[in-house]
């Protein structure tokens, strides 16, 4: 699914992007070859029938029609519309992307806060952090059409792990028309309260941690369960969808070479290829073609995220990092800059240019281009003030 090509663009380069244009997955011309071929087709066949199939009385109105839409076709605002929306697409997915929940901060939490290297204790930690793996995926059934073609039903989250035949009962018999999301983070709770009180968690401190941590991995869940709810508004999409086909169906007959023997303006040449307005289509279409597959990032294009990946990468890390990784700490050593005060890592030939001075400030390269200059205060004349008003003088005799 998610294209990466940061490698590739790691440097800039002369013509760097030009090998990224000869990509296919992930790219406009796959999104887009069906319409523009349809539109390079379309507009062929218009070009025939005006040239071999009209009579001469059709082809003076067909002229004028033409000349009629390839005037009034640019009064169509595409490109405000078409800016605008797409600007606020890309940041609708961005915002999608960064609120993916992630459980490694709770994985730390439960890892350190939650004692005991018994079998108890071990499936404490393993038990909670099931259930936040269990929230991610009951909302990424609920967004991602990749998740639900691989838990159709919650048969299957029992078979993969993620929920126990007890804890799907429990689940079924909680009758509620919604979304039952939340109904792990109900058991974490309780789960983590009780093991507060049999002192598996030793401080309060650390169970509001957990209860904290767990309350910002809800609103990350809720908030994807909330762009899946509403979108942006239709009208919106349906007027830029409007506004992009409706200019290039003008264009369709505006950008049609006409007979230069009549002499119309602008229709001096008879290229029969209109190049520009199939670039102008690519562009446009092509950027129609962006929004449309970023509107919604949990389906199963090229660019969208890798939501099953994240199920495997969560589950998988997290079990480790509160079961076998519970207080296991490597041997400490003194390091090999033990008595080194000035510590610095050595660098590769290969990375031999990196190594540069640290930077001072802008004004040691002053100090370094003007002469010395002592301290001179002998030959340094400081005028004394003089006084601004002069006083009145006392008269003796008054």
């Amino acid at each position: 699914m998610t294209v990466t090509y940061s490698s590739k663009v790691a440097n800039a380069t002369f013509f760097g992007f030009h090998r990224l244009l000869l990509k296919w997955r992930g790219s406009i011309y796959k999104l887009l070859y069906r319409e523009f071929i349809v539109f390079a087709v379309l507009y062929t066949a218009i070009s025939l029938v005006y040239r071999l199939l009209l009579t001469g009385a059709q082809k003076r109105y067909f002229e004028k029609l033409s000349i009629y839409c390839d005037r009034y076709a640019e009064q169509i605002p595409v490109t405000f519309v078409l800016g605008f929306y797409v600007t606020l697409v890309v940041n609708r997915w961005w915002n999608q992307f960064v609120n993916l929940p992630w459980p490694d901060r709770l994985m730390f939490l439960i890892s350190s806060s939650v004692h005991g290297s018994d079998e108890h204790g071990r499936l404490l930690r393993r038990t909670l952090m099931r259930y936040v793996n269990l929230t991610s995926l009951l909302i990424f059934r609920s967004v991602s059409t990749a998740v639900y073609k691989r838990f159709p039903t919650m048969d299957h989250v029992v078979e993969a792990g993620f929920m126990t035949t007890d804890e799907r009962k429990l689940f079924n018999h909680l009758k509620s028309p919604h979304l039952k999301y939340w109904v792990p983070f109900i058991w974490f709770g309780n789960l983590a309260t009780k093991a507060r009180n049999e002192g598996r968690i030793r401080d309060s401190v650390d169970l509001q941690s957990l209860m904290t941590e767990m309350n910002r991995y809800r609103s990350w869940c809720s908030l994807l369960f909330g762009y899946d709810w509403v979108g942006i508004p239709l009208v919106y999409t349906q007027v830029v969808t409007l506004a992009v086909y409706t200019f290039f169906f003008a264009c369709l007959i505006g950008r049609q070479f006409l007979d230069p023997t009549k002499g119309y303006a602008g229709h001096d040449l008879d290229l029969y290829i209109p190049i520009f307005t199939l670039l102008q289509f690519f562009f446009y279409a092509g950027w129609l073609k962006v929004a449309e597959q970023l509107i919604n990032p949990f389906g199963e294009d090229d660019d969208d995220f890798e939501t099953n990946w994240c199920i495997d990468r969560n589950l998988q890390v997290s079990l480790l990092a509160v079961d076998e990784m519970h207080m296991s700490l490597p041997k400490m050593k003194k390091d090999i800059y033990w008595d080194d005060s000035a510590a610095r890592p050595p660098y590769t030939l290969a990375a031999a240019d990196y190594c540069i001075p640290s930077f001072l400030g802008s004004t040691v390269q002053m100090g370094k281009q003007m002469p010395k200059n002592e301290w001179k205060t002998e030959d340094i004349k400081i005028p004394l003030p003089q006084p601004q008003f002069q006083c009145a003088k006392s008269d003796p005799g008054g």
